[in-house]
This record gives structure tokens, sequence and C-alpha cells, in this order.
């Protein structure tokens, strides 16, 4: 199988990050070879160092597009869910836009987050991209809260980003959707009550 061109570079960058999904989230980021990886996506060997370089690129680059949903580089920040959240004027309504859309990062993401933190314990280099994804996390978390608290008197900004981060977390989300069979709905409604409660709004 011969090495794509820069032409073949974006198809075949889409199928070995489908393939490093399923092997990252399924036999783990450790047990997972640049070999094992190649052959799940149909290419050569050189052709995944090609686009990538290495394996923990391909995880970077993983984590990206799963986060964003797309191979546009725009940060999260920057994307059009966060805006219309912070331009909402009803604090409910605030809470019900961002809640969503960070539950559809998570349905996203989430598998792949959790692969990433079980590999970070024996990586450096995953443990630094580990960490780097979870001070993404707040930041984006903090710019809401510091929204809300401008229509919300007394909000504790702090205690909001604190409630987000258990609530909103990985775990949480396939602890009560993939395991106890939550709906989506059930679980955006239940995030939007408890920070709705932390931040003292009466619904």
């Amino acid at each position: 199988m011969a090495t794509p061109n820069e032409d073949d570079k974006t198809p075949a960058r889409r199928k070995i990050l489908t393939a490093a999904r399923t092997l990252f989230t399924t036999t783990g980021y450790a047990s997972t070879t640049i070999k094992a990886i190649a052959a799940e996506a149909g290419v050569a060997v050189q052709t995944v160092y090609f686009v990538f370089g290495n394996k923990r690129s391909v995880l970077a680059a993983l984590l990206n597009v799963s986060i964003a949903g797309d191979d546009e580089p725009i940060a999260t920040l920057d994307r059009p869910w966060v805006a219309e959240a912070v331009a909402e004027p009803d604090p409910m309504g605030q809470l019900r836009i961002q809640v969503h859309g960070a539950r559809l990062i998570l349905d996203r993401v989430g598998p792949v987050l959790l692969a990433v933190r079980a590999a970070a314990g024996a990586d450096a280099e995953v443990a630094q991209l580990w960490a780097t994804t979870c001070e993404h996390h707040e930041t984006v978390l903090r710019h809401l809260a510091t929204a809300l608290a401008g229509k919300v008197d007394g909000l504790d900004v702090d205690r909001c980003v604190d409630i987000g981060l258990a609530l909103q977390s990985p775990e949480t989300h396939a602890l009560l959707i993939d395991e106890r069979g939550w709906s989506a709905t059930d679980y955006d409604d239940w995030v939007v009550e408890a920070l709705a409660s932390a931040a003292g709004i009466v619904n």
C-alpha cells in the first residue's frame, strides 16, 4: 500500500482517527500500536506516520476533533453555542443552552476522555494532554459562570464552576447515560436544575 501524497492526507486522516477512536476506547491507549491503528484503518503503517508522526499526536488530534465535532480550527469559546448562551438574557435560558451544548460534546468525547485519563498515569505526555484538557474545560465553565453572574445577584462563580466540573465530567456522563440508562433529556434537566440551585436561581 503506497504512502499517500498531500491530496490523500485528509481522507486518510479521517480513517485513522476513526480507527484510533475504536481502539483507544476499547483496548486502551497503551495497548494500541501504530500497526494496529493502520490495520483497523486499512492504511499502511507509513501512512499513519506520514499524517500524524506518532501515536500521541493521533490521540491529541482525536481529542480535538471529538471536542469540536469537526476539523475547523475554532476554539470552544468561539463556538456559536457559547456565544448564544452568553447572550441569552434569561439565566435559566442560558443554563439550558450551555448544558445542552456541553452534553453534545460529552456525547462525542466522553469515551476518549476516559481513555486519556486511564493512560495518563503511565505516560507523561498523555498526562500533560489530560491536564491541558481539564484546564480548557474549567476555562469554558468559568467563562459561562461569569456571564451568568452578570444576570444573577450574588452568584458564586467558583462554586458554579466546581459543580459544573463534577456534573459534566466524562465519568458522570458515562455513569448516568451509558450505565444507568438516563436519556439525554433527563441528564440535561438534572444538570440544569443542579446548576440553577447552586446559582440561587428560582425557576
